[in-house]
C-alpha cells in the first residue's frame, strides 16, 4: 500500500461522531484535571525529597499534611480524605481520556500505521500518553490504596520499610518513571492545545516547551532516583521491625503513647 492509501485509511479511525459542546467541556475538564495532577505529582516528589535534607527534615514535612502545624496534633485521617480526592481525580481524567484511545484492533492498527508513515514527534508522544496512561492506571490504585489503608505509616523509618519489607521498590521505580514521562509529556500537550507557547512564533514555542519537557523528565527522575535511593539505604539498616522514628529534639524526652512520637 503507498503513502497516499496508508494515509487516507486514517480517517477511518473516527468513531463516534460527538456535536454540540459536550465535547469541548470533556477536554477541558481533561486538560484541567491532567494540569492538576501533574503539578500535585512535582509537589510530592518535592516532598518526597525531604528525606535528601536529613529524616528529621522529613519528620516534619510528615505532620505537615497530618495537620500538625494547624491543629495541633497528627490525624493521618487527612492523608486518607486526600488520597480519596486524588483517587477521584486519576478516575476522572481516566475516564475523559480514554475516549479517545483506539476502542477496537482496527483503530489499533489504523493509528499505528498513521503513526509510522507520519513520523510526526507529536503524534507519537500522543501514543506514549497512551502507554503510560495505561500502566499509570494500574500503578496508581496500588500506592493511592496504600495511602487510604495505611494513613499512619508514613515517616523515615515507615516509609522505608515498606519501600524495602514490603517490596515495594520495583513498583515505586516503574511508578515514578511511568508517572514523570506522562505527566511532563501531557504538560507540553497542554501548552500546544491550548495555545501557551513561550515565544510569538509557533514552531519556536514547540521547541522551548520540548526543551522544557525533557528538562523536567531528566530532573524529576533524577530527584526521585535520589528519594528512592536514601529511603531503601534506611531500610536496610539494621533496626527493630517496625521501629517508629523518634526527631533528634525529642530523643531525650519521656516516650510518647500512641502511634505518633512526641511532636515538638
Amino acid at each position: 500500500m503507498g503513502k497516499t492509501g496508508e494515509l487516507s485509511i486514517g480517517a477511518a479511525l473516527t468513531g463516534r461522531r460527538e456535536t454540540g459542546r459536550w465535547p469541548a467541556w470533556m477536554d477541558f475538564m481533561q486538560s484541567a484535571s491532567g494540569l492538576f495532577l501533574a503539578l500535585f505529582l512535582w509537589v510530592h516528589l518535592f516532598a518526597e525529597a525531604s528525606i535528601l535534607l536529613g529524616k528529621d527534615a522529613m519528620y516534619r514535612v510528615t505532620i505537615f499534611f497530618e495537620g500538625y502545624y494547624f491543629l495541633g496534633d497528627t490525624y493521618p485521617i487527612i492523608i486518607t480524605l486526600f488520597s480519596a480526592f486524588i483517587l477521584a481525580i486519576v478516575l476522572l481524567h481516566a475516564v475523559l481520556a480514554v475516549r479517545k484511545f483506539p476502542n477496537s484492533y482496527r483503530q489499533y492498527r489504523v493509528l499505528r500505521d498513521h503513526i509510522k508513515v507520519m513520523r510526526h514527534e507529536d503524534t507519537t508522544l500522543w501514543w506514549v500518553q497512551v502507554y503510560t496512561g495505561f500502566v499509570l492506571f494500574f500503578l496508581v490504585s496500588v500506592h493511592l490504596y496504600t495511602m487510604l489503608s495505611q494513613p499512619a505509616n508514613i515517616g523515615p523509618y515507615a516509609s522505608s520499610d515498606r519501600v524495602v519489607g514490603e517490596w515495594m521498590w520495583p513498583l515505586y521505580l516503574l511508578l515514578l518513571i511511568t508517572a514523570v514521562v506522562h505527566a511532563a509529556v501531557g504538560m507540553y500537550r497542554v501548552g500546544v492545545k491550548w495555545g501557551w507557547l513561550p515565544a510569538r512564533d509557533p514552531g519556536l514555542g514547540r521547541r522551548r516547551l520540548k526543551w522544557a519537557t525533557r528538562g523536567f523528565i531528566v530532573f524529576f527522575i533524577l530527584l526521585g532516583l535520589a528519594s528512592l535511593s536514601t529511603y531503601i539505604r534506611i531500610g536496610l539498616d539494621e533496626r527493630e521491625p517496625g521501629e517508629r522514628y523518634v526527631p533528634t529534639w525529642q530523643r531525650d524526652l519521656p516516650a510518647a503513647h500512641g502511634s505518633r512520637e512526641v511532636l515538638p
